[in-house]
């Protein structure tokens, strides 16, 4: 399948611009999109509350999804690369057009990824860091810390990371890299997120 993807993020902007350049392209390279997928809202909203994340989901190894340019994906550079990230391993090609960026499964996709993985390692760093200096912060202001003594607890894996989830989730960050940056199963941290009673 080969989609067409846009976004504009207000009712004031006009996704004909972005249809325009993609069918140009398409007429160009001798494809032919299959689905359009276009949606008005903010590229700062994660991409599972947009359509882009249900289209994420559905796609599978050999899709191909064409975009105008690589900000339509998102408004911060590490969102964008987590996205791009997601699909290549999943075997997704993406087209940008104003780029003229193919990543798939070529050698330059494959470098581009291991740039991703190295921001990616330096993104979890820094939100190390910072969830480090908010818990000491916490303490030195009295708060106390951690599950009550005797309270039980069936996601293990995930206790004390509460802090963490909320700060990645209110960044944008997609629940599948989530979960994979805290090597649990996306089930998992569904689960949690439900018996916590965290906004999915």
């Amino acid at each position: 399948m080969i989609y067409g993807y846009i976004r504009v993020s207000t009712d004031k902007q006009t996704v004909e611009n972005q249809r325009f350049e993609i069918n140009r392209f398409i007429k160009k390279s001798k494809l032919h999109v299959d689905s359009w997928i276009e949606e008005t809202i903010s590229g700062t909203v994660a991409p599972n509350k947009r359509n882009l994340g249900k289209l994420i989901s559905k796609t599978k190894k050999g899709d191909i999804i064409i975009c105008s340019e690589l900000s339509r994906l998102g408004r911060n550079m590490f969102m964008i690369m987590s996205i791009l990230n997601i699909l290549m391993e999943s075997g997704v090609i993406i087209y940008t057009v104003k780029e003229r960026y193919k990543l798939g499964e070529d050698l330059t996709s494959k470098v581009l990824a291991f740039a991703f993985s190295i921001s990616a390692e330096i993104e979890r760093s820094l939100i190390s860091q910072r969830t480090k200096e908010a818990l000491q912060r916490k303490k030195a202001e009295g708060v106390k810390l951690g599950r009550p003594k005797g309270k039980l607890n069936s996601h293990y894996k995930l206790s004390g990371c509460e802090y963490k989830i909320r700060m990645m989730l209110h960044e944008g960050y997609p629940k599948t890299l989530i979960s994979k940056q805290l090597n649990v199963s996306p089930s998992t941290l569904y689960l949690y997120l439900k018996k916590n009673h965290i906004n999915l």
